[in-house]
């Protein structure tokens, strides 16, 4: 009975490990996005996750309205904006999202929080400071990821 329950829980996560891989983007283009460095018309926006729970889930990134990518654990996504607010999506076993109102030539850090979910990991979005967010990136992998062609509009308030 311990046998069939071990090969279970192997074959398990065997699947989950599969199913979690993300393509890494191109170490060049990590390394330059680690400079962290805005247009002076642009904003950009990192969204990153650098913890180990709910390591093997992946989670989409959804910015006004616009899929940008997945992460799981050690991953970061980014994006040039322009100027105004955004609507800022996670989606796992729930969706969370948050408003964030960006300016010109700044850079914003958001911290993907994996949650203890039912069937998987839940979702937590949360806005840090620049060097928590710079040491967060840091410790994480650029994925390949879409920049969309419009480099995302904002509402103006």
């Amino acid at each position: 009975m311990n046998k069939i329950f071990s090969l279970t829980l192997l074959t398990f996560s065997f699947f989950f490990i599969g199913c979690a891989s993300i393509p890494q983007a191109d170490k060049k283009l990590d390394a330059e996005a680690k400079l962290f460095k805005a247009h002076p018309e642009k904003s950009i926006l990192y969204v990153y996750r650098n913890e180990a729970m709910g390591g093997a889930v992946k989670m989409d990134v959804v910015v006004d309205n616009e899929l940008l990518g997945e992460t799981r654990t050690g991953h970061y996504l980014w994006i040039n904006m322009q100027p105004g607010v955004h609507v800022i999506s996670s989606r796992a076993e729930n969706s969370h999202d948050i408003e964030l109102k960006t300016e010109p030539g700044k850079v914003y850090y958001v911290w993907q929080e994996a949650k203890m979910g039912i069937m998987y990991a839940r979702t937590k979005l949360n806005v840090v400071d620049e060097k928590t967010g710079q040491t967060g990136v840091r410790e994480c992998s650029l994925v390949q990821h879409r920049q969309p062609r419009g480099n995302v509009n904002a509402r103006l308030h």
